[in-house]
């Protein structure tokens, strides 16, 4: 018996069997979809809205992030699927219902977005009037919908892979599953490509409704069935949490308050916390203006600035397998971590030079750097998060590593398109408005290598740890 195996009440191994590659890559499916949904809402409807309909990229950006600002949830959600199993599933149904929903709610905000496109359309332009404002409210509640599903199924989830993984094993898993993330930006961005193919500058708005309408039924049903045949059958066979519950106190009837208190344990935790949102900052405040700089200043079509996420996923899924597998094993996380952060940086730059050419394939060759970058630096930061992450209380702390990037996210969205706007007032041309978004995310790189040189994940292992177990005790006696 493994000294690390754990033991019941009457000394017999509890161990489950390791998860093997191809669950490993089963798993990755659901990520797969998620970035496949991440197509369709931050690489076709950000562009639709800001090019197609000429909505103000302030608020495109605002809306798109309401989906990220529900984050929040995260943390209750986590906390919900380690005390309150669904039809005696911990996670597995967590991520279904959530899978669900966020199906039907993407396809609604389409139908939403078509009568504000009416509205506009009829006044001759965007302007302030109840109507308009009366749809983009309705707008902004099926994204925080489509948010909270996003957030439910995506948080338990990732609970799961905490759950099925050590940490011997963690980065393959990490590598593997995240690298099927990137294959789904590259799937989605073909399949949407193609089914807008026939969408030229000329195309009536009746082509462009019908086009992205079916696209947005084709890809969440697709989506859907990834995320049942992507855990079917993995908690019960390769999940930890139930031998857990057998040898340790989880936090099954921990409370909210405790729940914080466990998060506040160590500041490890908290430096982790503002690490992960400048970080993300860094990394997604070009996504809503990424496929309209790509129409107004490369003269790229609709299907041509969707299919730029092939270039960028090709990029990270490269970097996802030789980040999990070489880079990681070999610098160690906060080494690789640190690499990734100036590359990121040194990417964004080339990415507002490339403007001045407005040659596509400059900014092709760009976005396969930049996701290169990108891929080494969240391989090794994911790996680092689920380190800090204490298994006896894995659904509260993953909660709260998702709130930290989805808070980060949604801030980063809404902030492109409002940088891009004042870029536009301020800036002699687009090439240097656009290019503001990318020289900030550049600096904000910088400053995220700041916050993680006064990371020590050592403080966090071996004293957070028993602050956890403490408050665990203390709740549930």
């Amino acid at each position: 018996m493994a000294s690390g195996d754990l033991i019941d009440s009457q000394g017999n191994s509890l161990a489950m069997p390791k998860v093997n590659v191809l669950t490993m890559f089963r798993l990755g499916l659901f990520q797969m979809g998620l970035s496949m949904m991440s197509i369709l809402t931050l690489g076709v409807l950000n562009r639709v809205m800001i090019q197609e309909i000429a909505i103000p990229a302030t608020l495109v950006g605002a809306v798109l992030a309401i989906q990220l600002f529900v984050s929040p949830s995260r943390i209750w959600f986590g906390q919900m699927s380690d005390a309150k199993p669904i039809w005696g599933y911990h996670r597995t149904a967590y991520v279904w219902v959530g899978a669900a929903i966020f199906a039907v709610a993407s396809f609604l905000a389409v139908q939403v977005l078509w009568q504000l496109n009416s509205v506009v359309s009829s006044a001759g332009g965007w302007t302030w009037t109840t109507q308009t404002i009366s749809w983009i409210a309705l707008l902004a509640l099926v994204f925080a919908l489509y948010g909270l599903a996003i957030c439910a199924s995506s948080t338990a989830f990732a609970a799961l892979l905490v759950d099925i993984s050590e940490e011997d094993n963690r980065s393959k898993v990490v590598g593997v599953v995240w690298s099927m993330l990137m294959v789904g930006i590259i799937v989605g961005a073909i399949i949407s490509s193609s089914l807008l193919k026939q969408l030229t500058p000329e195309a009536t708005t009746a082509t462009l409704q019908a086009s992205v309408n079916k696209l947005f039924i084709v890809v969440p049903a697709i989506v859907f069935a990834l995320g049942i045949i992507a855990t079917f059958g993995v908690e019960k066979k390769y999940s930890q949490y139930t031998t857990r519950s057998t040898v340790i106190n989880r936090e099954d009837s921990i409370t909210l308050g405790a729940a914080w208190r466990i998060l506040t344990a160590s500041p490890q935790t908290g430096l982790f916390f503002t690490f992960l949102v400048v970080m993300t900052l860094g990394l997604f405040m070009q996504d809503p203006i990424l496929e309209p700089y790509a129409g107004q200043v490369f003269r790229m079509p609709l299907a041509e600035s969707t299919k730029l996420n092939v270039f960028y996923g090709t990029g990270i899924l490269i970097a996802y397998g030789v980040g999990g597998f070489l880079i990681v094993p070999r610098l160690g996380k906060q080494r690789t971590i640190r690499l990734g952060c100036m590359l990121v940086a040194l990417c964004a730059g080339l990415l507002g030079i490339s403007g001045f050419s407005a040659n596509p394939a400059l900014l092709k060759l760009a976005l396969v750097l930049f996701g290169l970058a990108t891929g080494i630096l969240t391989t090794a930061a994911v790996t680092l998060m689920l380190d800090l992450t204490a298994p006896e209380t894995s659904g509260t702390f993953i909660g709260a590593w998702g709130l930290a990037q989805s808070l980060a996210r949604g801030t980063a969205v809404a902030a492109g398109g409002a940088i891009l706007d004042v870029g536009r007032k301020v800036l002699p041309n687009l090439v240097l408005a656009y290019g503001l978004v990318f020289a900030l995310e550049a600096a904000l790189m910088l400053l995220a290598l700041w916050f993680l040189n006064r990371l020590n994940v050592r403080e966090f292992q071996t004293n957070a740890k028993q602050a956890i177990a403490s408050i665990l005790q203390s709740e549930l006696d």
